[in-house]
């Protein structure tokens, strides 16, 4: 014989919504691809329902970062009660190291459907300079 315990009341919507499979913490991660090319890399970034505006990219010390934010305002006014809710209002950002000798110029990028594109030159690695030593008499 099974003991299941007894609960005070059943709600089919928090049940099927605790499963891990719903679990609101992944939606903050920016889902990226990153392709290889002779000449570039392109990143490639999910920002389902952020607009253009919401997007800023920039680099420093090396680390290209993306920063997206979606403020809660933005929604459109409805009458009702939230039964569930599990899309992400805020802001999350994501870094990348492209090395220190690309500019912010030197990459393009385009936002289409909810994609972020991001081109980053290959750029040849300097040669570092083998040390010197003073000759000593």
């Amino acid at each position: 014989m099974m003991m299941i315990p007894k609960r005070n009341s059943f709600d089919l919507w928090e049940d099927l919504f605790n499963d891990p499979f719903f679990d609101s913490h992944e939606s903050k991660v920016m889902r990226t691809d990153i392709k290889e090319h002779d000449d570039c890399y392109d990143i490639i970034i999910d920002l389902p329902g952020y607009e253009k505006e919401d997007i800023k990219v920039d680099i420093d010390n090396g680390y290209l970062t993306v920063c997206a934010t979606m403020n809660k305002d933005n929604e459109e006014k409805s009458k009702g009660k939230f039964v569930r809710r599990e899309r992400y209002f805020g802001e999350c950002s994501r870094s990348f190291y492209v090395g220190d000798d690309i500019e912010v110029e030197d990459v393009k990028g385009s936002f289409k459907n909810g994609t972020l594109k991001l081109e980053i030159p290959k750029v040849e690695e300097k040669e570092k300079e083998t040390k010197k030593y003073i000759n000593i008499d």
